[in-house]
């Protein structure tokens, strides 16, 4: 019968478990283990002492410190002896939980516990005191890099993926025990680990510079997510010393490649300087040679790199997130904010140095993961805008707002405001302790803003709100709209302007290719493939933005959805959304930063061309805020601005939109029918003058927007009915102001775009001498050939201007005619009139022929007809019969042969309908007979005393009225069409408006008496002077027009 085997003694027990989880001996017997180290000198100490070889919880930590101390040449380095240690304690632990002996069990489980503690404490000190237990490289890696953070990664995810799913293991098979992590960071004391984790977040930083988004970022971003999640690596983060880098030339740049979160925001698929470029290349890995690659391999990259980018924005956001709910490090995380905000300010400048500034990767990441945190407050009906205090702007001494471009008031007006007490309403006091954390709960925080820097200009003014506490959605507000303008909307800036400089050098290109023919060129070939370099680099540019940027519909839509908060709560700080506004712009509007609303525009303009961007957004807030101040100049200044919200409407324009979604802003939205067309025409007028040295060409283009939209508009009954009212309302007003820029603009574009036909004629006749043209210097041919496509593009786009104006005129004058006629306008629509009908069919009109009209838009034809439909238009409504008058009364341009004329093309070309043109025709007569009855009434004036004749004219008055300025009397209709363009005296340059002139009754008498006694004289004559008079008069020759 076998014999029982012994029962062993607790402490037995323990011996044996603790010797398995230190791999040490107390017994110098052979071991078949090699990693089981015999501490010979510790075991003599014991028995001195009279103790028992064996380990307990006695001598445990003794047991380590002499094990750590040992010099054995085959033993393990220090950490990962710990790190074994650790490890072997885990696995004894789960298998004594199969102990019958509770007991025992309970008592092993203590010591197990107890080992696993020292063994923290102690890879604590060894990481903090390395030289303590030095023994060789720890895990033969660089001593420079904590031997945490191959534990970290794989405590995170193992191995990591770039962007096309390449494993970038990191740590190899070296695996962290279960649990060692979260004791080695939970419980201890900040100034132990602070070192310890000063030098991981160092090592994270260097992991993730220079990175792209093609590259191994996602597991070092786990990692740092794993350790801001505990307070103790939260705190050691914002307490690290490169937080936020400081120092004499510390800039924007500086901070982004030295702080340690910056590397992350780093990442990017944008382009940056050589000198910052990240890898792997994304424009050379994704996008080289992108014409010749499949669309499905295009497709693929976009997907991939907008798959990796939103984990970069997720993880980013999470972190920040941590920070914040955190109240020890939350303001940590403001500063941080706030510092790179403030010092990349100069990213808003068109030229932006690249060296002294943060990249556009860093700033358009930057602007999700704000979108992300603003998130919470982004609900639909936005309920918690009220606490968005407009006093942030002016008071706060975070961020620096101040000194940007307001809405409408100047700076001196706002420091004045200020100075003066002005108190700004607001119904946000700042929050207690509790209510912020109960905000951090559903990812909001609040903050102080008493701690931040400011410049010593704006301390002043500022010193009153010192401790004025803002909500974290307030700061959140601000923040990120300032972060949108210097990141996501200057990345659509650079890409707009990227996009023109591939236009610019494909145009180049073609015209470089067409010169090779010409001769052998060296540098000709030279230039070729210089500009084919640079199209492919920025095409690969462009498709990086594209992936980044335009193919991110969730962050389009983010953004969309904080611009509509946005313009609400602007809308709010003028009472609400309701027309007319109110007379007096109030200060808090008044003061807000300028970019805050053009942002918005530019926003809605480059999402209205991205197919699907605006589905599910609200515009409806948009249309409103767009219809409230785009005609008003006492709320927004800069008519660039007012006239880039008519560049939003000209994209919702159905037929260009491609949605029925915005149809309805145009014909069912009340303000829209009320007041669009109104607003529209009075910013027609207001871009006569911007202020800027660029108005002249400038107004051009914003005039051909509005003329876009009030096309399409007319063409909707509703707001063809308001225009018409409008004109009848504003008949001598705003209207006949429109009618006045209008006509000028036509007769300007068209005379330009004929004028430019003739240059372009005369250099493609020098080009199409062969001989000529080769014996001139290369330079010259290149210089020339540049000029040409130079005028190809101006006529292109003033006849396209052109054709747009006489267009509108022709539209609106069939069913609105009163004021063309009006006095100070008829001779002005005569004249214009006149001189188009003489370019068309005049004798000009066969040196105008282009081989190519349509090319630029040149369309006589439709010209012709359209004139010819205005002046029958305007016969129709001449109920006073004064048009026939009017047209012959114009020396320069009228001739009674261009009537006859322009009828002939208008049936043979054109096709015209037979009762305009027999209307025409009819005009034509009665202009010929009006002609007639004024050299009749010249005739019997005589010699006109000079006193009687307009100054400016030299015609006589039939209504003087006398300038209140310089006294000088003028005919009214004269000084009336003068002041459509020009409101001064045009003697002194002094203010006149039309009910500032004073009627000269005594002179109107006077020239009444001299007109009837000279028709009384010539009564008397028997008309013998009127008949000398009329044989001097000769007509015109047919031979000067073209038959």
């Amino acid at each position: 019968m076998a014999t029982s085997k012994p029962q062993r003694s607790p402490e037995e027990v323990e011996d044996i478990i603790l010797r398995k989880v230190f791999l040490i001996s107390l017994t110098d017997t052979s071991d078949s283990d090699s990693r089981i180290v015999y501490l010979e000198q510790t075991a003599a100490e014991l028995l001195s002492e009279g103790k028992p070889l064996r380990i307990s919880r006695d001598v445990m930590e003794r047991i380590i410190i002499d094990r750590l101390s040992a010099h054995v040449p085959s033993a393990e380095p220090p950490f990962q002896y710990l790190i074994g240690c650790y490890r072997r304690a885990h696995d004894e632990t789960k298998k004594i939980a199969s102990m019958k002996d509770k007991t025992l069990r309970s008592d092993m489980e203590i010591a197990l516990k107890q080992a696993k503690k020292l063994t923290i404490s102690y890879c604590r000190i060894h990481l903090g005191n390395p030289e303590l237990f030095s023994s060789g490289a720890d895990l033969g890696t660089n001593s420079n890099t904590s031997p945490l953070l191959p534990l970290i990664f794989s405590e995170v995810g193992g191995s990591s993926m770039d962007g096309f799913g390449a494993s970038t293991s990191v740590g190899g098979a070296y695996q962290c025990p279960p649990g060692f992590l979260e004791e080695f960071l939970r419980d201890s004391d900040f100034d132990t680990l602070e070192p310890i984790l000063k030098g991981l977040y160092e090592d994270l930083r260097g992991s993730v510079l220079k990175v792209s988004a093609l590259g191994n970022f996602q597991q070092p971003l786990r990692a740092l997510r794993f350790l801001v999640s505990f307070p103790v690596g939260a705190k050691s983060l914002v307490n690290h010393p490169w937080w936020i880098p400081t120092g004499k030339y510390s800039n924007g740049r500086v901070i982004e490649m030295t702080s340690i979160l910056g590397p992350f925001f780093h990442v990017s698929a944008l382009p940056d300087h050589a000198i910052f470029k990240s890898q792997p290349d994304v424009g050379q890995q994704c996008f080289s040679e992108a014409s010749t690659r499949r669309p499905a391999d295009l497709l693929s990259s976009f997907t991939t790199i907008k798959t990796v980018m939103n984990n970069l924005y997720d993880g980013l956001s999470e972190v920040l997130l941590s920070l914040l709910k955190n109240t020890e490090t939350r303001e940590n995380v403001l500063e941080y904010l706030a510092e790179v905000i403030n010092r990349n300010s100069s990213r808003a400048h068109i030229q932006v140095d690249p060296l002294s500034c943060a990249s556009s990767g860093m700033f358009v990441n930057l602007s999700a993961i704000m979108l992300r945190l603003c998130e919470p407050f982004l609900d639909a009906n936005l309920t918690k805008r009220d606490k968005i205090d407009p006093k942030y702007v002016c008071y706060s001494n975070r961020l620096e707002l101040r000194g940007l471009t307001a809405l409408h008031a100047s700076s001196e007006e706002v420091t004045e405001w200020i100075n003066n007490g002005t108190q700004l309403r607001t119904d946000n006091p700042g929050q207690s302790s509790d209510s912020e954390s109960r905000l951090l709960q559903s990812q909001e925080a609040s903050s102080s803003g008493s701690n931040a820097t400011i410049g010593s200009s704006t301390a002043k003014a500022r010193s009153s709100s010192d401790k004025t506490r803002y909500p974290f959605i307030c700061e959140c507000f601000f923040m990120t709209a300032r972060v949108l303008n210097l990141g996501l909307l200057k990345a659509f800036s650079d890409f707009k302007h990227l996009v023109q400089d591939i236009s610019r050098c494909e145009d180049t290109l073609s015209t470089l290719k067409a010169m090779q023919g010409q001769g052998p060129a060296p540098q000709l070939e030279m230039d070729i493939a210089r500009l084919e370099k640079e199209i492919e680099l920025y095409s690969q540019e462009k498709l990086c933005y594209e992936a980044q940027i335009l193919r991110d519909g969730t962050l389009i839509q983010q953004a969309l959805t904080f611009y509509r908060l946005m313009v609400i709560w602007l809308v709010g700080l003028v009472g609400g959304f309701k027309m007319p506004l109110p007379s007096a712009c109030p200060m808090e509007f008044a003061s807000m930063p300028e970019h805050f609303v053009e942002d918005a525009m530019e926003l809605l303009i480059f999402a209205s061309r991205i197919p699907k961007a605006l589905d599910g957004i609200n515009l409806d807030d948009f249309m409103n805020f767009i219809i409230m101040f785009m005609a008003s100049p006492e709320y927004i200044r800069n008519p660039y601005l007012r006239a880039k919200m008519v560049e939003v409407l000209n994209c919702w324009i159905p037929r260009r939109s491609g949605s029925s979604v915005t149809a309805t802003l145009f014909e069912g939205h009340q303000l829209s029918l009320e007041y669009l067309v109104r607003n529209l025409l009075k910013l027609y007028v207001d871009i006569e003058f911007t202020g800027s040295h660029t108005q002249f060409y400038d107004k051009f283009n914003i005039r051909h927007n509005i003329a876009e939209l009030l096309e399409y508009l007319w063409q909707v009954p509703s707001h063809r009915n308001a225009w018409r009212m409008i004109a009848k309302e504003e008949e001598k007003g705003v209207y006949l102001n429109f009618l006045n820029f209008l006509i000028n603009d036509s007769i300007y574009l068209l005379d330009e775009s004929l004028n430019k036909i003739l240059e372009l004629k005369e250099l493609e006749a020098e080009m199409s001498n062969t001989a000529e043209w080769e014996r001139r210097p290369a330079q010259e041919r290149q210089e020339r050939t540049r000029l040409f496509h130079s005028q190809e593009n101006i006529i292109r786009i003033d006849m396209k201007l052109a054709n747009e104006d006489v267009s509108m005129l022709a539209f609106t004058s069939e069913q609105i005619t009163a004021p063309f006629l009006l006095p100070e306008m008829v001779e002005r629509v005569a004249s214009m009139l006149n001189y188009f009908l003489l370019q068309l069919v005049g004798p000009q009109r066969k040196s105008l022929s282009l081989k190519d009209p349509e090319k630029y838009e040149f369309r006589p034809r439709e010209l012709l007809k359209q004139i010819v439909q205005i002046y029958v238009h305007l016969a129709r409504g001449d109920t006073e019969n004064i048009f026939p008058a009017a047209i012959s009364k114009d020396g320069r341009s009228y001739n009674e042969q261009l009537f006859t004329a322009a009828a002939d093309v208008l049936i043979r070309r054109i096709r015209e309908d037979s009762r305009i043109i027999q209307e025409f025709t009819d005009l034509g007569n009665k202009a010929k007979d009006a002609a007639s009855e004024a050299m009749d009434a010249e005739a019997t004036l005589g010699d006109i005393p000079d006193e009687f004749l307009d100054p400016i004219q030299y015609t006589l008055m039939k209504d003087p009225v006398i300038l209140p300025s310089s006294r000088i009397t003028v005919d009214r209709p004269v000084i009336q069409r003068h002041l459509l363009s020009d409101s001064t005296d045009p003697f002194n340059r002094s203010h006149l408006t039309a009910d500032m002139l004073i009627p000269n009754e005594e002179l109107k008498a006077r020239i009444k008496e001299f007109i009837r006694s000279q028709e009384l004289k010539k009564q008397l004559d028997g008309g013998v002077a009127m008949q000398s008079s009329k044989a001097t008069i000769q007509p015109t020759s047919g031979e000067m027009l073209i038959d």
